[in-house]
C-alpha cells in the first residue's frame, strides 16, 4: 500500500503550556489536527472538499501516548500519515525532536464518513476517499 504522509513544523506557544511549564496534554491534539489538515489537504482532500462531496468526517477515537514533554519554544515536526481507509480513516501521529529524530508524543485518531445531511453513518468509506488516495474504489460502494 502506498504511504499517505505530511509533516508541519510547529513552535510550541507560551499559551499551550500548563501550571508546570510544559504543554497542557489537551493542546498536542492541536498539534496533531495541524498535520492531519496538511496531510488532508495533499490529497485534496481537506474539511472543505469532503464537506463540498457531501461527508462529514468526525473524529471518533483519539489516543495519545506522551514519552516527552514538549516545552516553550521548542521546535517539533510532527508527521501524520494514513494507516488505514478502506472503513474507516485512521491517522498516526508522531511528534519529533527535528534535529536529533527523537520521539516525543505518538497517537491516532480515528475518523468516519458520514452522509450528509442525512447523518447517516457510512460502513465503507466512499468513493471519494479512494479516488483522492489514487486507489481503485471497490465493486460494492
Amino acid at each position: 500500500m502506498a504511504e499517505w504522509t505530511a509533516d508541519a513544523e510547529v513552535v510550541v506557544p507560551f499559551h499551550d503550556l500548563d501550571p508546570l511549564q510544559v504543554v497542557w496534554h489537551g493542546n498536542y491534539v492541536k498539534y496533531f489536527e495541524i498535520a492531519r489538515s496538511k496531510l488532508l489537504q495533499s490529497i485534496d482532500y481537506d474539511y472543505p472538499q469532503m464537506r463540498d462531496s457531501g461527508y462529514a468526517w468526525p473524529v471518533v477515537e483519539l489516543h495519545v501516548r506522551y514519552p516527552r514533554p514538549l516545552q516553550y519554544g521548542q521546535l517539533v515536526r510532527v508527521t501524520a500519515t494514513i494507516a488505514e481507509f478502506e472503513s474507516r480513516l485512521r491517522v498516526r501521529y508522531a511528534i519529533r525532536d527535528p534535529q536529533s529524530g527523537q520521539r516525543l508524543t505518538h497517537g491516532h485518531t480515528v475518523q468516519i464518513a458520514v452522509k450528509m445531511p442525512e447523518g447517516e453513518m457510512c460502513f465503507a468509506s466512499p468513493a471519494i476517499l479512494y479516488e483522492k488516495l489514487g486507489r481503485p474504489v471497490p465493486c460494492a460502494r
